[in-house]
């Protein structure tokens, strides 16, 4: 495993998780609720930072590695699923929401997987479409966990939810995509 920046900052990622979660299971006594929300964000917004920012390192100082391939995807997998079920938690967000975004995070990952078996991971790389939906999950994960004033007039909680139906929607459309991508070589084998 090679150790570099990249690397290590997909590792940060990964570190943050338990310390996210564990964030909002602290007695509201000890830190309150609202203190538990900003906290919970700026973490979030921290780890999605770093999965920019170490792609962008790694492409950018020749430091890509299949290992930095491997973690780097699990890392933002792992990320998401935990605000999502934190989010369900809270009932900030849909229980069956949350299941259709993890439910496409495994599928697409275990078709990822197979197609890289068979020497045609190219055929299933990031589309445009995964970027959106990317997208729209991070700002509507960012909102739900800050749950609080944003702007005058603007609440967090309806733009959140609202970019969480979105983000849903595209996360099908872009489970489609790629199982369409993908249909020929469920043909020949």
């Amino acid at each position: 495993m090679p150790l570099n920046l990249p690397i290590l900052l997909t590792w940060l990622r990964v570190a943050l998780i338990p310390v996210f979660v564990g964030l909002f299971y602290l007695p509201d006594g000890m830190i309150p609720m609202t203190s538990k929300n900003i906290s919970g964000a700026l973490i979030f917004a921290v780890a999605a930072l770093t999965d920019w920012f170490d792609g962008f390192l790694a492409r950018r100082w020749n430091q890509t590695s299949s290992f930095g391939a491997f973690l780097d995807p699990v890392a933002d997998k792992l990320m998401v699923a935990a605000a999502l079920i934190v989010l369900v938690e809270l009932d900030r967000a849909s229980g069956w929401l949350a299941v259709v975004i993890i439910g496409r995070e495994i599928t697409i990952s275990a078709l990822r997987e197979w197609m890289a078996q068979l020497g045609k991971s190219k055929n299933v790389a990031v589309a445009y479409i995964g970027k959106l939906k990317t997208g729209a999950q991070m700002v509507a994960i960012l909102l739900l966990l800050w749950w609080g004033p944003l702007l005058p007039g603007v609440s967090t909680a309806l733009v959140g939810r609202l970019a969480l139906d979105v983000a849903a929607i595209l996360t099908i459309v872009s489970m489609c995509y790629y199982l369409r991508v993908a249909a020929q070589q469920f043909r020949e084998h």
